[in-house]
């Protein structure tokens, strides 16, 4: 993996925190030259800080289609373009404030899909999307999560034709121990957490790392496309 990410060129949008972080850092070790992008310009400050070398960092929100049209136009094309940027705001259907439910799609599905439709991508490069378990194992109360998962996954099997020959592909993470969970209380997060394990296979949540790998197993594998792996523990099947 490492030889074939050599001075590669890598855009991680969602790259300041996270699974997006985790992949950025692992790319960079493999010797690419990685662009993180992000909306906040402190975490991206933070992010370029804790990758080290010459990671480049430019503000960008996916959401904006005129701000992706207009930075992909300034860019020379990448050899592997992955987006992990989402904020997904959840709850049960019949009290998820409709504004928050649009914003959710906004951000996770139309995000994505402003990218896929503008980025210059080498033909023998990829695009990774990521979705999440809940496309396959759905919650009662995290039912539009579970649909914009398995949107992008259906979005990444009808790219993958459209794009040929570059590789589209989609990498689904389980519970991952991300800061999107820093909101709760130290304790309470922590009993989930442990909870969680106890009723997966592997007996462990999932880091940042372990989906960092999938995605970069992916990009550098040139026979896969239109594929979704799932790395979630077991979680599917629990």
């Amino acid at each position: 993996m490492s030889e074939a990410l050599k001075s590669v060129r890598v855009l991680v949008i969602g790259g300041s925190s996270g699974i997006g972080l985790a992949t950025a850092s692992a790319a960079a070790r493999a010797g690419a030259a990685v662009t993180i992008a992000s909306r906040s310009r402190d975490k991206l400050d933070g992010a370029v800080a804790a990758i080290g070398g010459e990671v480049r960092a430019v503000m960008l929100d996916t959401r904006d289609l005129g701000a992706v049209e207009r930075f992909f136009a300034e860019e020379p094309a990448w050899d592997h373009v992955v987006v992990s940027a989402a904020q997904t705001p959840g709850g049960p259907v019949r009290s998820l404030a409709i504004a928050d439910a649009r914003a959710a799609m906004d951000s996770k599905f139309w995000g994505a899909y402003h990218v896929a439709r503008t980025a210059k991508i080498r033909e023998t490069g990829s695009l990774t999307l990521v979705s999440g378990f809940l496309s396959v194992r759905p919650s009662a109360t995290s039912v539009l999560q579970g649909a914009i998962n398995a949107a992008l996954e259906a979005l990444v099997r009808g790219l993958a034709l459209e794009l040929a020959p570059v590789r589209v592909n989609a990498v689904s993470p389980g519970l991952i121990a991300t800061p999107l969970w820093s909101g709760l209380p130290e304790e309470k997060r922590d009993a989930m957490f442990a909870g969680a394990a106890q009723r997966l296979p592997v007996r462990r949540i999932g880091q940042p790392e372990d989906i960092a790998n999938a995605v970069l197993f992916l990009a550098t594998t040139p026979f896969a496309t239109g594929s979704t792996v799932r790395v979630d523990g077991g979680g599917a099947i629990a």
